[in-house]
């Protein structure tokens, strides 16, 4: 899947505000009650769809079904100024029934049909590098609980592979070149 410079940088942001929504300080899962509280707000979050859309976002996570597939992979490799409104997406996806309301909100702000389409898209990169990542300690040999604690660590490394990269290793990256790719996505300096 070939990403555009805008779901690229998108992609990391939306995934560390999930991260950040995840565990409080004493490592206990937060994620729902939190995503509950966003939700709660959406009304002041949907003025943010311009400024900050991946915190906006967040609100949506696990609220798209994914009905064609093809046409968020043709989404997510569009340049910003290019990007459809929700509406053009028809039916290539769907709400959850518990979303509705919350993008009806969003969907009364200027900017809201177009970032509708933009949470989707963020949505369906983090549930395909999800994917990969399963996928990915599958084909390992045997290792599993740290190959799945490693995969899970570095999902995102694994949105930018094909199917071809998961079944022909050699395609693939090094670790080395994924952990520096992925720190250097969420703001560390490269060791070069």
């Amino acid at each position: 899947m070939k990403l555009s410079p805008y779901f690229y940088d998108l992609r990391a942001a939306y995934r560390a505000e999930l991260d950040d929504l995840v565990s409080d300080s004493e490592g206990n899962d937060v994620l729902r009650k939190r995503l509950a509280e966003k939700r709660n707000e959406i009304a002041f979050l949907a003025q943010m769809i311009e400024l900050a859309p991946e915190m906006v976002a967040v609100v949506f996570h696990q609220g798209f079904r994914f009905v064609q597939p093809a046409a968020l992979e043709h989404l997510v490799g569009l340049p910003v100024d290019e990007l459809p409104d929700w509406h053009a997406l028809g039916s290539s996806v769907a709400l959850e029934p518990w979303a509705v309301s919350l993008a009806q909100t969003v969907l009364r702000e200027p900017q809201g049909p177009r970032f509708m389409a933009v949470a989707a898209g963020l949505e369906y990169l983090h549930l395909h590098a999800r994917m990969a990542s399963a996928a990915a300690a599958d084909l390992g040999d045997g290792d599993g609980a740290q190959e799945d604690e490693d995969a899970a660590e570095h999902e995102d490394d694994f949105s930018a592979l094909s199917a071809d990269d998961a079944v022909e290793p050699q395609n693939s990256r090094t670790r080395e070149e994924a952990s520096a790719n992925w720190l250097a996505d969420v703001g560390f300096d490269r060791k070069d």
